[in-house]
């Protein structure tokens, strides 16, 4: 992970590719500001809410590389894919098992990143890790039901994903993972302490 780019990374890991850049992400954050500013002029550019607004940072975006939900729901909308918030009433009324779905992004803190079904496995795709972390069948609901105890607010991303190498080899063989990846800077801190 660089910078505070979490949401490019949550996205680009989620279609396993680069497809999404700063740029890109900062340009979909200001077509939806001018959107929002369009929408709070409809009111009278005179009037104190507008003047407000216009006072105020985005929402979509900040300096750090962060970008909201609408952002990340805009561009995945290029690639015909839509987002439901997990376990909302639309969710349940779908009836959905997390089990038969093939991806979710996950969100704490202004952090965000993906869980995704490559081949037949689950992997937890977080830029924060040295590397995938495999997620069993059997604690994938277990895994969703702790970060949405923590306080993460969790999308299932509904669509079909583009084709990818992951994918098409993890078909074909199965992951074993003998331990769980360190969280990028854990190792260096663990060297250090051993020094």
């Amino acid at each position: 992970q660089e910078g505070s780019l979490c949401a490019q990374h949550c996205l680009n890991n989620l279609l396993q590719g680069e497809y999404f850049s700063p740029v890109e992400l900062s340009s979909i954050a200001q077509q939806l500001d001018e959107e929002e500013r369009m929408r709070m002029a409809e009111g009278g550019v005179s009037s104190e809410e507008y003047r407000t607004f216009l006072q105020q940072p985005s929402v979509n975006m900040d300096d750090s590389g962060f970008f909201s939900i609408q952002v990340i729901s805009n561009a995945l909308k290029v690639w015909g894919l839509e987002l439901i918030l997990f376990n909302s009433p639309e969710y349940q009324r779908l009836g959905i098992d997390p089990i038969n779905e093939k991806s979710f992004i996950c969100n704490y803190k202004e952090h965000w990143f993906t869980v995704r079904k490559l081949g037949k496995q689950w992997f937890n795709l977080n830029s924060l890790l040295m590397g995938p972390e495999l997620i069993s069948d059997t604690y994938l609901a277990l895994f969703l039901a702790q970060l949405q105890q923590e306080g993460y607010s969790i999308f299932v991303v509904k669509g079909d994903l583009p084709d990818c190498e992951a994918d098409q080899l993890l078909q074909m063989i199965r992951v074993q993972q003998m331990q769980r990846p360190k969280l990028i800077g854990e190792e260096t801190a663990q060297s250090r302490d051993q020094r």
